[in-house]
This record gives structure tokens, sequence and C-alpha cells, in this order.
């Protein structure tokens, strides 16, 4: 009797992926050629969704930390992007991944306050903490107080110039975000953080390293965070408090993640592509667009999110194995045919 075989992915993996492959292509060398630098900007914008998005659902859908305050580093990465280019003159292709930097460095400290807290003292702690950050930035006269600052970096720029890096670079980022996270989760580390949300406890008694797991999933998540925020300020050339630590990122997180399908690496990007074409479509609404996205939220909301909906138990990015029976069984039906 043969065993059962084991596969992770298939051909209908590697067709997916080459699809995905030849968009990312034509988003890198057509788009920009074909498109007003108006969409460019807007595209900029879902770049950065989808970095929220994945890095979001890395805390909740693989590590089981339902986080409301992941603006807080939102903030931290917008200000410390124009610190990094104005103060210090870095170039700006630097100053986004250092920013990404000083988010998980700030966020490994405050790991150890709120993992203090579980279940929805967590969330609620996690929401503190970012008001705490938009409330100490706004009393720093340096980081232009209640005003924020502008970006100036950029100043004598030609705008296509710096409308084209901004773009290229937020795709290539986009992209070793997702890529990145789908090898973390094909990983062994990757199949701890599943055990760790499925059964902390059961986790722990099979060797798994429960806190540490954690821990690093809360700083890979608030790094993903900060690079978003040196993102959407190296797009719009200036932070607010108001703006950068607005509790409006995480509910988008949330709901991208929600929608599209949590616990997936597909979903993420297709709940990314829905908020984002949403915003365009029903910006003249003005607020009402709030009201309409809350309905698609309901309605489309299912155990397995749109991308389960739609796409059954297809993974576009395999990282489980999967066990076929038929196979197992074929083989029994023909030792016993014998």
């Amino acid at each position: 009797m043969s065993s059962p075989e084991v596969t992770r992915g298939g051909r209908g993996s590697l067709v997916g992926g080459g699809v995905l492959l030849l968009v990312v292509v034509l988003l890198a060398a057509v788009v920009p050629y074909v498109v007003t630098l108006g969409a460019l900007s807007s595209l900029v914008m879902l770049f950065a969704l989808v970095i929220l998005g994945t890095t979001w659902n890395l805390l909740a859908g693989y590590g089981g930390m339902v986080s409301v305050g992941q603006q807080a580093y939102v903030g931290v990465g917008g200000y410390a992007l124009i610190q990094l280019a104005d103060a210090v003159g870095a170039p700006p292709w630097l100053a986004v991944p250092a920013a990404g930097l000083i988010g998980a460095a700030i966020a490994l400290p405050t790991s150890y306050l709120v993992f203090r807290l579980a279940g929805g003292y967590f969330a609620i702690g996690t929401w503190v903490v970012a008001e705490v950050f938009r409330l100490v930035t706004m009393r720093i006269d340096g980081l232009g107080g209640g005003a924020g600052l502008s970006l100036s970096a950029f100043r004598g720029t030609d705008r296509v110039e710096r409308v084209a890096f901004v773009y290229w670079f937020a795709l290539a980022l986009m992209v070793v975000v997702v890529l990145g996270t789908y090898l973390l989760m094909r990983s062994r580390v990757g199949l701890g953080l599943t055990a760790i949300r499925d059964d902390r406890v059961a986790a722990s008694s099979l060797g798994v390293a429960v806190d540490r797991g954690r821990r690093l999933v809360y700083v890979a998540g608030s790094a993903g965070a900060a690079l978003a925020g040196a993102l959407i300020a190296l797009s719009t050339l200036g932070v607010t408090p108001g703006s950068i630590y607005s509790v409006s990122w995480t509910a988008a997180m949330i709901f991208i993640v929600v929608v599209g399908g949590i616990g997936t690496i597909e979903g993420p990007l297709v709940g990314a592509l829905l908020y984002w074409a949403l915003q365009q479509f029903l910006a003249p609404l003005g607020t009402w667009y709030l009201v309409v996205l809350g309905a698609v939220a309901v309605v489309l909301v299912a155990p397995r999110g749109l991308w389960g909906l739609v796409a059954g138990g297809y993974q576009l990015f395999p990282t489980t194995h999967r066990v076929h029976p038929f196979a197992a069984g074929a083989a029994v039906a023909s030792e016993t045919g014998r």
C-alpha cells in the first residue's frame, strides 16, 4: 500500500504565479507610460494599502493578535522618513527602509508593554499606545507640533521624475513585502506562528517558542506599517499628526484583511484592490462612502473572506501541504486488485 501523496502548490499555483508576475511587469514597464501622474500617485496609495493589509494579516491572521493601534507605526514611519530625508540628508530610497527599521526598533520595547494584555484588552492597549504616540509627537516642536512637517528633499526635482520614482519604488517595496511574507509563512517559523494562532498552550507543549514568535510577528507587522507610512509621506510630501496617526489606517487594514480573506496571502491583495477601487469611485459621495464600505463589508464577509468565496481551495501562494486521498485510494485499489 502506497502512502498518500503530499504536495504543496501545483500546476495551478505556477500558472497563477506566472500571471501575477506578468501583472507586476506590466505595472512596472507599461502603466507609468499610459496613465496620468495623478493615477500613478493613486496607485502608490494602492501599493501602500497592500503593504498595510499584508502586515496586519501577519499580525491577526497568522499571529492571532488583533491590533487596532497599528496607525502608531504608520505615523512613526511617516515622521521618520521626513526627518531622515530632510534633517539627516539621507536619499529617499534609503530613508524609506530605514523608517521601517525605526518602526521595528520602537515596536520591540513596546511589545513588552502590550503583551501584558490579552484579547480585547490587547486591542484596546494598542490603540492607547497609538494615541500616546500621536500626543507625544504633537508636543515636540522639532516635529512641527500640530501642524506637522513638509518633505523638502524633492525640492527642485521635476514632478514627473518624482512621481515616477515614488511609483516604481512603492511597487518594488510592495513586491518585497508580499514575497517576504510568503517565504516566512512557508518556513518553520510560519508553521509555528500558525500553531500559536490556533492554540497557544498546545503550541508551547510541542516546543514552539510562543513569546518569541508573537514578538517577531508584532515587530515585523509594525515595521511593515512604518514602511507604508514612509511611502505615504513620500507620496503626499508631508505629514500631520491628525492624518498620519488616524485610526482610519487601521480601519482600512481590518477591512482589507477581513473582506479579502484573513489568514491567506491572497486575501489582503484582493481586499486592498477592492478598498482602493471603492475609494476611487465613491470619493464624490464624501463621508457616505464609509457607509457604503460598511455595507460592502457586511455583504461580502464570509468565513474565508472574498478570496475563499471566489477561489475555493485554490492557493496562488501555497503555504500549506495538501494530502491527496484519491491518489492513496487508487494505490490501495491497485494493491488489492493484484
